[in-house]
Formats: C-alpha cells, structure tokens, sequence
C-alpha cells in the first residue's frame, strides 16, 4: 500500500473500498475522512489516479476535464490523448510529465479551464 499524506490536513489516508463513499462498490480509494479528500487507484493496484482532493478540488477537476476531454475525445486530436496532454504541457508552460490533470491543484485546474476557453474563442470568435 501506498503511504499518502493528505494534504489539507497531513493525516495518513486510509485505503478502503469507495462503497464508503458512493454507497457501492467502484474499487479501492485513499481516503482523508475528516477532510473528505480522496482519490481512486488504477484497477487492480494500490496506485492512486492522483492526488487526494477535497470537494473544491474534485469540482474543479471536473470542470478541467469538462473542458478538456472533449478536444481529445472528439476534437483537433481525435482521439490521441498524449497529444493533447503535450499540446496542454506547453499551454501552460509545464513539462510532460507534470501535466495530468489528476495531479493538479486548484489553480491549475482553473489554468486549464481557460485555455480551453481561449482556444474556443480562436475557434468559434
């Protein structure tokens, strides 16, 4: 198991079934309770999808994917989601490797929101 901090309040996160959050099963999570701050793992594995998020970091996580997913799902990178991370990379002037939105914070994701707003706008005026 993966040692991880959390990092609102620097307890030790617990790894438990997400049933505690959602009511049902979706898999194992690392959970802050007092924070409410958690992130899901990669199926199968004790790997984290990110880093653990309180409720305003999952919103705005969200809104970043909202705003993102499309262009690689069904946009200019038609499906090639490395390539639209490297095109986000150098957007926001971060390396490859740094540039996931499961890893951001707060103000990354809303760096990402507009972007994606700006390159809409270089679209559709």
């Amino acid at each position: 198991m993966v040692d991880i901090k959390c990092p609102y309040c620097g307890n030790r996160a617990k790894f438990v079934d997400s049933k505690v959050i959602y009511g049902r099963s979706y898999g194992m999570i690392y959970l802050c309770r007092p924070c409410d701050a958690y992130v899901g793992v990669h199926k199968g594995t004790d790997q984290p999808l990110g880093r653990l998020a309180n409720a305003e970091l999952r919103d705005w996580k969200k809104r970043a994917h909202a705003q993102f997913d499309p262009i690689w799902q069904r946009g200019q990178f038609k499906g090639n989601r490395g390539a639209a991370y490297d095109w986000l990379s150098k957007q926001m002037d971060l390396p490859k490797s740094e540039t996931r939105i499961g890893m951001f914070d707060v103000s990354q994701c809303k760096r990402v929101v507009s972007v994606m707003e700006n390159e809409r706008k270089k679209y559709h005026g």
